[in-house]
């Protein structure tokens, strides 16, 4: 009996023990940031070694969340013609997004070092380094290059797949993770406007034209006098100066071009959903006159949903 007894006891502790430790783990790593704030107010008071021992403390609480909670992710690296973005995914769910217009390769190291990546994949609108590549692949199992040859969840009907640009399919993936099976337009307002469809499983092409900057960029360096202006939502329509004459130029045929892509769809597809992305989208959404969704992470979500599919 007294065996009995003791034996229980022993296994009751051992799970007892092994639950106060993750509780520990648990609580340590809500309680980390707190205490990284305190060690810096410390260390300004002069407080050295109340600062150390924080940080140490917190240092071994990333260490053990490093091994024994941190879960596999994966890695999205989108490079774009005037931006890149980083992004780590868990389960479908964005963790985690960095942008950097210039991102080193000490940069993507470092940030890489602490997380755990199992699958990454890479969609670039120029060449990718090879010392990317090389840093990529060292450290992750599997790194897939999205190209029109990657599994994707449709079919491509374009004359020349070889030329859709990576960003272009990027978008839409990740519409048809948000819709799917549905009648898609795509508006992707970045450096250049694209505008994708999508019907069902079926990618049926697309169209691509010059976006806000490129415009207001034109006008200043094929024009001997004409200022480089940026968009504003405050300007006088028509324009009563010069600056505001090409800002009302500029962002209103945007809109109008927008608006007749979006009439012209619709008369012929009554169900289609429209959904709007790209750096400037947050712009133009209220000055569009149709009903569209603003999806902004729509192209590193699709990057991440070709992703599983490749990585199966």
């Amino acid at each position: 009996l007294t065996l009995k007894f003791t034996a229980m006891g022993l296994g009751d502790g051992l799970i007892y023990s092994l639950n106060g430790l993750m509780d520990g783990l648990i609580y340590s790593l809500k309680w980390s940031t707190d205490e990284m704030v305190h060690s810096r107010k410390e260390l300004r008071k002069g407080k050295f070694i109340s600062a150390w021992l924080v940080f140490y403390s917190d240092f071994w609480h990333f260490l053990l969340h490093l091994l024994f909670i941190a879960p596999f992710m994966n890695l999205i690296v989108d490079i774009g013609n005037s931006a890149k973005k980083l992004a780590l995914y868990e389960n479908s769910v964005k963790k985690a997004l960095i942008r950097a217009e210039k991102l080193s390769h000490e940069e993507l190291e470092k940030r890489l070092s602490a997380y755990k990546i199992e699958n990454a994949i890479v969609s670039s609108a120029k060449t990718t380094s090879d010392e990317t590549i090389d840093l990529l692949t060292a450290r992750i199992p599997y790194v897939h290059y999205l190209s029109y040859r990657s599994r994707l969840p449709f079919s491509i009907e374009y004359d020349t797949p070889e030329t859709l640009g990576p960003d272009r399919i990027a978008a839409a993936a990740g519409a048809f993770l948000s819709f799917p099976g549905a009648e898609i337009l795509i508006i992707d307002a970045g450096t250049a406007i694209t505008y994708e469809f999508l019907i069902g499983k079926t990618y049926k092409g697309g169209n691509i034209s010059p976006g806000l900057s490129i415009r207001f960029k034109a006008l200043n360096k094929f024009t001997g006098r004409l200022p480089l202006v940026t968009p504003s939502d405050i300007f006088t329509f028509p324009g009563r100066n010069t600056a505001d004459a090409i800002i009302a130029g500029v962002v209103t045929g945007v809109i109008y071009e927008i608006n007749e892509y979006i009439r012209t769809f619709e008369k012929k597809y009554s169900q289609i959903k429209v959904i709007l992305t790209g750096g400037d989208g947050e712009f133009l959404k209220g000055k569009i006159n149709h009903q569209v969704s603003l999806l902004p992470d729509l192209v590193i979500d699709g990057l991440n949903y070709i992703l599983e599919c490749n990585a199966k």
